[in-house]
């Protein structure tokens, strides 16, 4: 990125892909962008989301700063399709997370005092509780339900913690973790094993929790170890003209070590 593009102002930056926006959007614009609508777009703004977390996480710069125009370009795509059904825009979406973020900050923007991050998780949820007033949710209610599944389990748990429903620690989940293995290998049918495993994996997850560690984060690095070392593997297998299927399962497991050792540790 030049000098000059990180002392641009933001407000100028964002008002021309607003502009953007809107002429792809316009009658002579984008065709695919004007068939789009808000419950169509949203794939998207997951997807992109997703991808902008997976560049944070590997730290690359440049490959951070490309995920998150795409996620902020759809961000604004929704602005433009809420602005033409006459429901606000982007002003109004700004004004809002604007108005809140000063709210729920009262021991930056007001005159409350916060010792430490604990004291200012414990005053954000009970601001957010008056926030919601009458509308009697529960407990778990605010947990996204698009929310990838590891996440949403640990921030299931989490705010049933709130209230003490919840292990001591981790050797209780470790208990429950063993009984749930057991349901599981004791498991009848295709819905039985699904809802056992299901169960087990709930449990991992508080487990996870309990050590303050993230499961989502830690099976998303998982999951890269394992692409780039069977990437690895493949290549071995081209380097001596042959590919993976036509290699027996100790020549296959021999190939896998070597990345394995390659990456130094993890996936077994």
């Amino acid at each position: 990125m030049s000098r000059d593009s990180g002392a641009q102002d933001p407000g100028a930056a964002l008002a021309r892909l607003v502009e953007l926006v809107a002429r792809l959007r316009a009658p002579d614009g984008c065709p695919w962008d004007r068939e789009q609508t808000p419950a169509s777009a949203a794939a998207y703004l997951l997807e992109e989301a997703y991808e902008a977390v997976e560049a944070i996480e590997t730290g690359d710069p440049a490959e951070t700063v490309g995920e998150l125009g795409d996620l902020l370009f759809q961000v604004v795509f929704q602005a433009q399709l809420l602005a033409e059904a006459g429901q606000g825009g982007l002003n109004g979406i700004i004004d809002q997370v604007h108005a809140k973020m000063t709210r729920r900050h009262p021991h930056v923007f007001g005159e409350a005092r916060a010792r430490d991050a604990g004291e200012v998780r414990v005053r954000w949820s009970e601001i957010k509780k008056q926030e919601r007033g009458a509308k009697q949710e529960g407990l778990l209610d605010s947990v996204p339900a698009g929310a990838p599944a590891l996440l949403r389990a640990q921030r299931l748990g989490s705010r049933a913690a709130k209230v003490g429903f919840d292990w001591d620690g981790p050797a209780g989940v470790e208990d429950k973790i063993a009984e749930e293995t057991a349901e599981l290998a004791a498991a009848q049918g295709d819905q039985e094993r699904l809802d056992e495993l299901g169960d087990l994996l709930f449990a991992w997850v508080q487990w996870a929790r309990h050590q303050g560690l993230g499961a989502e984060a830690a099976l998303r690095a998982a999951n890269r170890r394992f692409q780039e070392r069977f990437r690895q593997m493949e290549a071995a297998a081209a380097a001596q003209g042959r590919s993976l299927e036509q290699m027996s399962p100790a020549e296959r497991e021999e190939l896998w070590q070597a990345a394995k050792s390659a990456g130094h540790g993890g996936v077994s």
